[in-house]
């Protein structure tokens, strides 16, 4: 009988393990996340003055301090009333909230209170939002973009709340739809590199590498592998010394001809990307780094932030020499001789004082090296857009920086310069021209208008060295 028993104990002991389930692994919090490193506060890194009181999520630049913020609720000063536009306005108390503390200003002109942001209505600060749009665009999971938000700011949303933030701004951050791609062809941590060089002062370079892989399986975008190749290079084969010694793109005194080219004033994606950003920045100092870092991970066409460039005196005398652009405008100077000077008698005849012009008259003046860091490099519509973020653009024209820009890259890529396009934008203004037009002159043009499909009107080409925006 006892035996009976035991069997039976048995028996039924081997039934129960067969289909009884396994107990579930403990995970450990955030695992997924520290094992990026993106917990972790890089000790060994020196961050510039907008970044320095951000503490990471992310080591290596993936998750980007500049992008989170320095606290929740952080929001920047109000420019003008949204309503009137007027600049005559004061502090009007605050609005207090469950997670942050809102700024309220009152307009003396139409008496109506306003705040600094545009994003109502939302029970976490913008600063959140757009921490976890970026985390999970860099190809984490909604739980683990929740963790991750619960480590930075103590508070999680919640998986649901995360996904219909990414629906809602969906329209805005065109990355969307090509993150199921990009998260089969690297893991996140790997998504976009980053790195810090001291080029006089810290930039830092961000690049996302399926980005571009995807953007050149493009059929008009099929001739810009050069430019990744270079992009791939930069960590590693950048010629740091170059930009301790040249000279500045955005300092160099240089005024290119504005004849035969036109500034496009229009309205981009990249405007409503900035106003979205920088609603959330209440430090000027980082407003650059925030709207790089933001764009990079969520813009569909954005590759690169702060990518180094150079060009030395050779490039500049091979391009006008060679390819017969004007691009430094100087007096061809003249040696004098005389009789006190030194030479042969076909030089020097008699001993009588005598002029020359000098042989090197492209040389004379142009500078040894000049170096530069493009804000940001876009890939679209089969160009290559090099991008400016100027606050109050309406009122910067900086032709001359970002034309050496352009003429930079197309040098080291070896891409022609037809094939870019330059731009500087902010939260309002967008304005873009062809850096071709700037340096290369048609004397006999027989096209004497230029018709725009967006503005439906016809244009003369201005033949005077004056700018022209359209």
């Amino acid at each position: 009988m006892i035996v009976n028993l035991l069997v039976m104990k048995n028996l039924l002991g081997k039934i129960m393990n067969k289909f009884s389930r396994p107990a579930p692994e403990v995970e450990r919090p955030c695992a997924d996340i520290e094992k990026a490193g993106l917990l972790a506060r890089p000790d060994a890194e020196v961050f510039s003055e907008a970044t320095s009181e951000v503490s990471a999520i992310q080591h290596k630049g993936n998750i980007g301090s500049g992008a989170l913020g320095t606290g929740m609720g952080e929001s920047r000063i109000a420019e003008r009333c949204p309503y009137c536009s007027s600049t005559d306005f004061v502090k009007r108390g605050v609005r207090k909230k469950k997670f942050e503390t809102v700024q309220l200003y009152l307009c003396r002109a139409c008496s109506r209170v306003f705040t600094a942001q545009f994003v109502k209505g939302k029970k976490f600060p913008v600063n959140v939002i757009m921490a976890g749009l970026t985390i999970y665009n860099l190809g984490h999971t909604l739980e683990a973009t929740c963790r991750a938000l619960n480590q930075k700011f103590g508070v999680n949303p919640g998986a649901s709340t995360l996904s219909g933030w990414v629906e809602e701004y969906v329209e805005l951050c065109r990355y969307s739809r090509l993150r199921p791609y990009a998260t089969k062809m690297c893991s996140p941590e790997k998504t976009i590199e980053t790195v810090t060089m001291a080029h006089r002062q810290l930039y830092r370079f961000r690049y996302h590498r399926p980005k571009i892989a995807l953007a050149l399986q493009e059929f008009k975008n099929r001739n810009f592998e050069p430019l990744k190749d270079y992009l791939d290079a930069v960590s590693a084969e950048t010629p740091h010394q170059y930009f301790q010694e040249g000279g500045r793109m955005s300092e160099v005194k240089t005024k290119f001809s504005k004849a035969q080219m036109i500034v496009h004033s229009k309205q981009n994606y990249a405007n409503r990307l900035a106003e979205f950003v920088l609603q959330g920045v209440s430090d000027n100092k980082a407003r650059h780094e925030r709207l790089q870092m933001f764009m990079v991970a969520n813009d569909s066409v954005t590759v690169a932030s702060e990518v180094p460039v150079y060009i030395r005196k050779e490039d500049i005398e091979h391009m006008e020499n060679v390819l017969n652009f004007k691009i430094w405008d100087r007096p061809v100077p003249e040696v004098e001789l005389g009789v006190e000077q030194q030479g042969t008698d076909s030089e020097n005849i008699g001993n009588e004082t005598a002029t020359r012009p000098a042989e090197d008259k492209v040389g004379a003046g142009v500078p040894r090296l000049l170096t530069g860091h493009i804000d940001l490099l876009q890939i679209r519509n089969g160009q290559i857009h090099i991008l400016d973020y100027k606050p109050n653009a309406a009122k910067e024209k900086p032709i001359e920086q970002l034309e050496w820009y352009a003429l930079a890259l197309s040098r080291l890529t070896g891409l022609r310069l037809y094939e870019f396009k330059c731009g500087w934008f902010d939260e309002k203004d967008y304005f873009e021209f062809y850096p071709l037009h700037v340096v290369k002159k048609i004397s006999d043009r027989k096209k004497k208008k230029v018709y725009l499909k967006n503005k439906g009107m016809a244009f003369e080409i201005p033949r005077e060295n004056k700018l022209k925006i359209v």
